[in-house]
């Protein structure tokens, strides 16, 4: 007998366990929530046609207006968040005691390419928080 059939088998019961492991992870919070929701929610004294978000029931009209301004906040976010998620590990690879001043300088060209970005939303008015109206209808 081969002693490779044992070492075989318990590959297989490993990989076994992790994947079932993974699919209770994965698939217990679903049960947990289908075992836990209330039921008939939704047709208690004639609501079979109102949105549900969060169990409460919604207050005044779904469809309000936001400004502008957050989403181009959030761009903004987005951008520099990137920007540091990439700084760490350029600045960790960037070691090369041979080229130190051409590393620093591309990291400078990066940074000041996306703070251009800043300078342009500046230039644009996004930073400006100003009360706006608008016409319902």
């Amino acid at each position: 007998m081969d002693f490779s059939v044992f070492l075989y088998r318990d590959d297989i019961l490993w990989i076994t366990a992790f994947t079932l492991g993974g699919l209770t992870f994965a698939l217990g919070p679903i049960l947990v929530v289908y075992l836990f929701m209330p039921l008939k929610t939704r047709q208690v004294a004639g609501h079979t046609d109102q949105y549900i978000e969060c169990g409460m029931a919604p207050i005044g009209d779904s469809w309000i207006r936001y400004g502008v301004v957050f989403y181009l906040y959030a761009l903004i976010f987005l951008a520099f968040d990137v920007d540091v998620l990439f700084l760490f590990p350029v600045a960790l690879a960037y070691n090369d005691e041979m080229f130190v001043i051409r590393d620093f300088i591309e990291i400078v060209l990066f940074v000041g390419i996306l703070s251009l970005a800043v300078v342009y939303a500046w230039v644009k008015g996004v930073f400006r928080w100003e009360r706006r109206t608008y016409l319902n209808r």
